[in-house]
C-alpha cells in the first residue's frame, strides 16, 4: 500500500507500552462487618431474656450432689444385662415399637392424602378460568385450618389423650402418631403436588376428567418419589416418636424403658438404649436405600 504524503497523511503516533494494572488486593478486613456485629448483637439480646425465662443452668450439672447421682446411675450400666428372659422382653417390646410406628404411618396417610388433594389448588376445577369459586374456597380454607389445628398438637399429647380414652398399651400411640402425622403429612403433600408441573392434570380436568383421574395421571407420575421419599422419613420420625411416647404409657420399648429408670436398673437401660440406637440406624439406613431407589 503507497503512504500517503501531504496534508492528509496520518501524524506519526508514537507507541506506547501497555500500562501494568496493579493486583486486586483483598480487604484487610470484611467489608460487612458492621452488619454481622449488629446483627450478632440483635441476636444476643433477643437470646438473654429467652435464656432467663427458660431458666437455663447448665452450670448446675456439675453440682457435686449432682454428679455423685449421676456417676452412680451410670456406674449401673455396666455390664448390660443379657438376660435371656429380659432379652426377650426387650425384643417383643421393640416390635410392638415397629409395629406402632408403622401402623400409625399408615393411619396417617389414609387420612393425609384426601386431606391433600382436598387442600390443594392444583386439582380445583373451578379455578380453570381463573379466580377459584366461593365454595372452592371455603373448603379448602377448612381444611387448611384441620391441618394446623392436627400438627400442632404434638404427638405426646394426643398419646396422653388417647391414653385416658383407651387406656394404657400401643392403641393409644397408634391414635397418637396417626392423627398429628397426618396434619404433617397433609400439609406436605399438599405443598408437593401445588408445586409440580400442574398443566397436564388442568389439561385433564380442562377435558371432562375427574380430579382422581387428573391426580394419578397428570400429577402423581411426577411426584411419586418425592412423596415416598417424604413418606419414608416420617415413618423413621414415628418410630423415634413411639419410644418417646411409651413414657406416657403407650406401650412398647419407650415404657419398658421408663420402668426400668423408676428402679434405676441402670443395666436394663443400658441393653435398651443399645437396641433403640441399632433401631434408629436400622430404620436410617432403609430409608436411605429407598430414597436412593427412588431417584
Amino acid at each position: 500500500m503507497p503512504m500517503v504524503h501531504g496534508p492528509h497523511a496520518l501524524p506519526h503516533l508514537p507507541l506506547q507500552s501497555p500500562r501494568r494494572v496493579a493486583p486486586l488486593r483483598p480487604p484487610r478486613q470484611d467489608p460487612a462487618w458492621r452488619g454481622r456485629l449488629g446483627m450478632a448483637v440483635l441476636a444476643l439480646a433477643l437470646l438473654w431474656p429467652a435464656l432467663q425465662a427458660s431458666e437455663f443452668r447448665p452450670w448446675e450439672m456439675l453440682d457435686a450432689h449432682s454428679l455423685s447421682v449421676a456417676g452412680r446411675f451410670l456406674a449401673g450400666f455396666v455390664p448390660p444385662a443379657h438376660g435371656s428372659d429380659f432379652l426377650l422382653l426387650v425384643a417383643q417390646a421393640t416390635w410392638r415399637t415397629v409395629a406402632m410406628a408403622t401402623c400409625g404411618v399408615s393411619l396417617a396417610l389414609l387420612l393425609a392424602l384426601p386431606l391433600a388433594l382436598l387442600a390443594s389448588s392444583a386439582l380445583s376445577i373451578s379455578s380453570l378460568g381463573g379466580r377459584m369459586a366461593t365454595g372452592p374456597a371455603v373448603l379448602r380454607l377448612a381444611v387448611r385450618t384441620a391441618l394446623v389445628v392436627l400438627r400442632t398438637v404434638p404427638e405426646l399429647v394426643w398419646a396422653l389423650l388417647f391414653v385416658r380414652v383407651v387406656g394404657i398399651g400401643p392403641t393409644a400411640g397408634v391414635l397418637a402418631i396417626a392423627l398429628a402425622y397426618a396434619g404433617m403429612l397433609g400439609k406436605v403433600f399438599a405443598e408437593i403436588l401445588e408445586s409440580s408441573d400442574t398443566v397436564p392434570a388442568r389439561v385433564l380436568l380442562g377435558n371432562g376428567s375427574g380430579r382422581l383421574q387428573a391426580f394419578f395421571y397428570g400429577l402423581l407420575p411426577q411426584c411419586a418419589a418425592e412423596l415416598t421419599s417424604y413418606l419414608v422419613y416420617r415413618w423413621e420420625c414415628a418410630i423415634r416418636s413411639s419410644v418417646v411416647l411409651g413414657f406416657v404409657g403407650a406401650g412398647g420399648l419407650g415404657q419398658r424403658m421408663d420402668e426400668s429408670m423408676k428402679m434405676f436398673a441402670g443395666a436394663e437401660v443400658a441393653t435398651m438404649l443399645m437396641v433403640f440406637v441399632a433401631l434408629v440406624a436400622l430404620a436410617d439406613a432403609l430409608s436411605t436405600a429407598l430414597r436412593r431407589n427412588l431417584r
